[in-house]
């Protein structure tokens, strides 16, 4: 527990450089894990896989069971607000937290959802939920009224290059039908990152560590419940249903999947999964604002994507990244190294400024 709490101390201090290696390392796996247990590319499976929605109650209760022990370990329950029940001293949200967590999970469930509309394809889909995402960065910047942030030219630059990766990623093959349906689904994923990323402007992006460790122990709190929550509800409609209905997936996620011999595997895609929700929220968190902290986020999974690409192409003979991928990630460093230039002139200053007050 010691080294834990020492290692999760300095977090808030960290350079968002070392927080985007965490969300990287921990999407590399995840996302080649994932695409293994739906493909049926462990050893085993002979090239038959389990459906999105038949893993994703025990890939849940990974990311439930990660966020409890890493918060405890950390000992960040102490920084979330407390209430007492028959003299129990209980943490729980405040309402800005709880309608925040709420958001984190309404994101989980909506990109899924925006993967199994007919008629539009997936990288559109990603294009616009990504793309949205970069687009709503400066928009929050500006709009945020108690804490409003400055936005540097770098971050303009880097967020402009991060959104142009992901036109040139996806051209190839971006579809174009859009059903209503589909348009609202993904209406309500940026409608929910605007807000997640409005209440934590107004709330927790600050100088006060202990602020932005309180506000993530109480978004915890309540994203992994109530997502767990939600889909054991979606679940208890399918039972006995049409096996090819999603509720019926759901529920074979909690009643029959978990016995055929990949419960550990699942359950280890939930912990990576957890690791890029922790590593992404403390992004979001940094003080600096959300046109610089937004595009380093999403800088690194278009990374990682690449790279868990290619190791799967190699490795299981999956197709390789193409030339648009290739050019998107080129696109995607030159954005990150905007980022570095800016944190290093950054760094320079507050070492004159600390120096000059020494002096003094």
């Amino acid at each position: 527990m010691g080294s834990v709490k020492k290692l999760a101390g300095p977090f808030a201090a960290l350079g968002i450089g070392l927080l985007c290696f965490g969300y990287f390392a921990s999407y590399v796996p995840y996302s080649m894990m994932t695409k293994m247990i739906t493909d049926g590319l462990f050893s085993g499976m002979n090239g038959v896989g389990f459906s999105g929605f038949e893993i994703q109650p025990v890939v849940v209760l990974g990311s439930f069971v990660s966020m409890y022990v890493f918060i405890t370990a950390a000992g960040w329950w102490k920084y979330a607000t407390h209430s007492k029940i028959l003299g129990i001293s209980f943490p729980r949200p405040q309402w800005f937290t709880f309608l925040s967590g709420l958001c984190t999970s309404g994101q989980i469930i909506t990109t899924t959802l925006a993967y199994t509309f007919g008629g539009i394809s997936i990288v559109f889909a990603m294009l616009l939920m990504r793309g949205g995402v970069l687009i709503i960065a400066p928009m929050v910047d500006l709009l945020v009224r108690r804490r409003k942030r400055k936005i540097y030219w770098p971050s303009w630059v880097a967020s402009a290059l991060s959104l142009a990766a992901l036109f040139v990623a996806f051209a190839e093959k971006a579809g174009t039908a859009m059903t209503l349906i589909a348009a609202v689904d993904i209406g309500i994923y940026l409608f929910g990152y605007f807000f997640r990323l409005y209440i934590m402007s107004n709330f927790a992006k600050s100088d006060d560590v202990e602020e932005r460790k309180r506000y993530f122990a109480e978004e915890q709190l309540v994203a992994n419940p109530v997502l767990l929550l939600g889909l054991l509800i979606v679940g208890l409609f399918g039972i006995g249903g049409d096996p090819s209905s999603i509720p019926t997936q759901v529920w074979a996620g909690f009643a029959s999947f978990p016995f055929e011999g990949y419960f550990l595997v699942t359950f280890l895609i939930g912990v990576f999964s957890y690791g890029t929700g922790l590593f992404g929220s403390l992004i979001f968190l940094d003080k600096r604002e959300n046109t610089f902290t937004v595009p380093a986020n999403r800088a690194s999974s278009i990374l990682a994507g690449v790279l868990a690409t290619y190791l799967l192409h190699v490795y299981y003979g999956q197709k390789a990244p193409n030339a648009y991928h290739l050019a998107g990630a080129a696109l995607i460093i030159l954005a990150i190294l905007f980022l570095m230039w800016r944190a290093m002139i950054e760094k320079k200053k507050a070492a004159r400024k600390a120096k000059t007050a020494a002096t003094s």
